[in-house]
């Protein structure tokens, strides 16, 4: 069987479990024959086991046996909801299938561009999976290009740009744009990780990819118009809190470093957010506003 075809059985089961809650093998394999999965073969239970262990293995969801029904369910839905590659490679692979089954209305298809930088990703996921050490070719936007040796930490996806988060030999953690990389090479000498370094912990205060020491934050952020709705289903960030409700806003809570790719999003809602606290980025807002208020 192909690997997509074995992904696209992956992708049903776990969906299939998340419609309707609770299935037992039985109704799960009539709904797999009516729905032609596999061409209008049955889901066996080996196969179904087979299958089980794969999606833990890849997408980190359990799905475990209510002893008393006998029904099957997603004891973890939480991971589904977070940011990790297992929610993103499952997100990827549910379009990836339902793009390959729409051939027929393409041109009725409106996508983004590809992320930029892609043809590096191979030699640095390697280089991260081995613990190697990489040589990179840089160059800056508008800037003298230069190679470095670099310790790949880890991989990030930002606004369809990849991004590596990296020690370099000044022993300086920094991030590199892929799209701005002119080579890349393993090297066969490793390093050693650390094994508390987690990257979802070294993320977690800010918003985007720039991390540097910009002060923590306890940012509150008035959502006029249309924008508490488009915040409560899309959250700016994993510490967003609801605070207060009104027919004409809704305030939202933040514990954040507020860095210039924080600022960029807010702005980019223009008259949809106000920073009402702490006074400080107010008043950078209102300086940032007024300087494009002059270009115009």
């Amino acid at each position: 069987m192909k690997p997509a075809q074995i992904f696209h059985q992956y992708i049903w089961i776990i969906n299939t479990l998340r419609a309707y809650r609770k299935l037992t093998l039985e109704e799960l394999n009539q709904k797999w024959i009516n729905d032609s999965v596999a061409d209008g073969n049955p889901l066996q239970r080996s196969s179904f086991n087979r299958h089980r262990d794969a999606i833990l293995d890849m997408f980190g969801i359990i799905i475990e046996c209510e002893p008393r029904t006998y029904k099957y369910y997603i004891s973890n839905k939480e991971v589904l909801c977070d940011d990790s590659i297992e929610r993103w490679l499952f997100s990827t692979l549910t379009v990836h299938g339902m793009l390959a089954e729409s051939a027929a209305v393409k041109e009725r298809l409106v996508l983004e561009s590809a992320p930029a930088g892609e043809q590096y990703l191979d030699t640095i996921i390697r280089a991260i999976r081995t613990d190697h050490r990489l040589l990179m070719g840089y160059k800056k936007f508008e800037a003298e290009g230069y190679e470095k040796v670099v310790c790949p930490y880890a991989l990030k996806l930002f606004r369809q740009r990849w991004y590596l988060l990296a020690l370099n030999d000044e022993n300086q953690m920094r991030i590199y744009a892929l799209d701005r990389m002119t080579m890349i090479e393993l090297m066969d000498e490793t390093f050693e990780m650390p094994a508390e370094f987690s990257s979802q912990d070294y993320f977690s205060e800010y918003f985007g990819v720039l991390t540097n020491d910009t002060p923590m934050a306890h940012v509150i952020l008035r959502a006029h118009k249309w924008m508490p709705n488009y915040l409560r289903t899309l959250p700016l960030h994993h510490s967003q809190r609801e605070l207060e409700s009104t027919p004409d806003y809704t305030d939202f809570s933040y514990d954040i470093r507020p860095t210039s790719d924080f600022i960029g999003e807010l702005l980019r809602h223009s008259d949809g957010i106000e920073v009402l606290q702490p006074l400080e980025l107010r008043e950078k807002m209102r300086q940032i506003i007024v300087g494009i208020l002059k270009r115009y």
